[in-house]
């Protein structure tokens, strides 16, 4: 959250303010950013006008206090601030007058929002029934007149309100290419005149896929970040949950959904065992297994359960889903059913096949049939593109390699994976395992 920093002017912002502008961040973003786009019609006008809203309660929240209602200062701070631009570039004054009409109150609450507007500022129709708000925002990003990689980071960016730097980290791209791609395509969404709504019944199907990876995304950046102090964003996490459950409720037929919903659901419990004293990394055959959360595993096996029922063959979710049940039923790392953990990634790589896939299945082959098998199965990926470089690369080799007793070649593998860590989270935990290693070397 790089805005709260931006602001070198700020005051020192005392005990409490800090914590609930992280909290209105998590809360209020995607609502105030969907608020201003269906008052200007305006994507990057309403995201600059959002982060002018955050950077003014960096300063004034400090000062004057929290205000009861931030959503709703937020709200108004913003679609002042868009209006000032609005004013700076001599936009068109119908535009002005209707965010001086428009309400000053915070986002509605799930499920009351109504309408289905186009990006030309049309009022709502106040009969037309919309899940959430944020679904509209994912719908709209997901159009297929986007190409695939720009609409999960202009989501990734809209919704979650995750920076350029970020999304590019996640990507694997230059900022400045990043940033190019999230233009193109704000102005794919205005020149085509894409509509800012979720979809009729029958044409949601065509862009469930897309709305489906962009959760599964925005959980995997929460649960495994890509950069800063933490390895863990538990908003984000939060977030991604929250879409999984609106989204079976809008297609309750559709079994990827639930299986989506299960599987975030199924690792999201394994959360609070994820992070040790001093917030080092735990792997999972460390992991405290009393400290998962047991409501969170019913609910994702319930759900997993609503998949299978539903589901004609294999899919990807369905399958992930299946094998982080595996895990979470496993009373202890050693009753793991290893062998059929391998079986359901050879099932996965055949319908979804992906490096980051076939990574998982070489540590489930050293877990299954020995740490040499799985350096076997880990060799064959060393040259792919996606891999190649990466810190979970190096870290795989080297804890295969400590497993097998090779602790001088762990060790040369902790140091390339501590070079390429993203998160302080990662350093600290390859640190530890360096020097485990380098003891026993």
């Amino acid at each position: 959250m790089a805005l709260l920093n931006d602001d070198a002017g700020a005051a020192p912002v005392p005990e409490g303010a800090e914590a609930a502008l992280v909290r209105a961040f998590a809360d209020e973003w995607a609502s105030v950013v969907a608020t201003l786009i269906r008052t200007t019609g305006d994507w990057a006008l309403a995201e600059d006008a959002t982060q002018d809203a955050f950077v003014a309660a960096a300063r004034r929240w400090p000062v004057d206090g929290v205000p009861s209602r931030p959503g709703a200062w937020l709200t108004t701070v913003a679609r002042n601030a868009a209006r000032d631009r609005l004013r700076r570039g001599a936009t068109e004054d119908r535009v002005l007058r209707r965010l001086a009409a428009d309400p000053t109150h915070a986002p509605a609450d799930d499920d009351a929002l109504t309408g289905d507007v186009a990006l030309t500022g049309e009022r709502p129709d106040p009969h037309a029934t919309v899940p959430d708000d944020r679904l509209r925002l994912i719908f709209t990003c997901c159009h297929p007149a986007l190409p695939p990689d720009a609409r999960v980071a202009l989501t990734l960016r809209t919704l979650c309100g995750l920076t350029v730097p970020e999304i590019a980290r996640a990507f694997g791209a230059s900022e400045p290419a990043m940033a190019k791609r999230l233009v193109r395509a704000r102005q794919k969404i205005a020149h085509a005149r894409i509509p800012y709504r979720v979809p009729a019944p029958e044409d949601v199907a065509e862009r469930l896929d897309g709305v489906l990876t962009v959760v599964y995304l925005v959980f995997t950046e929460g649960y495994a970040a890509t950069a800063g102090s933490s390895a863990l964003r538990v908003d984000l996490c939060l977030e991604a949950i929250r879409l999984a459950r609106l989204l079976t409720r809008l297609v309750p037929q559709e079994s990827e959904a639930h299986a989506l919903l299960a599987l975030v659901l199924l690792h999201d419990a394994r959360r609070p065992g994820r992070l040790g004293r001093g917030g080092v990394l735990v792997p999972l055959d460390e992991q405290d297994r009393s400290a998962w959360d047991a409501g969170t595993v019913e609910e994702g096996l319930r759900a997993l359960v609503r998949a299978q029922r539903l589901a004609v063959d294999d899919a990807p979710y369905l399958l992930q889903a299946e094998i982080a049940a595996c895990h979470s039923t496993a009373p202890t790392p050693a009753a793991t059913d290893w062998a059929t953990v391998v079986a359901l990634y050879d099932r996965l790589l055949a319908v979804a096949p992906s490096p980051h896939a076939r990574l998982a299945r070489a540590v489930a082959v050293g877990s299954a049939a020995g740490p040499a098998a799985g350096l076997t199965a880990l060799g064959a990926l060393a040259a792919d593109d996606v891999l190649r470089g990466t810190a979970v690369l190096a870290a795989t080799e080297a804890d295969l390699l400590r497993r097998a007793g090779r602790s001088a070649e762990a060790a040369a593998a902790y140091r390339t994976a501590l070079a390429l860590a993203g998160t302080d989270d990662e350093r600290a935990f390859f640190r530890r395992r360096l020097e485990e290693a380098s003891h026993t070397a």
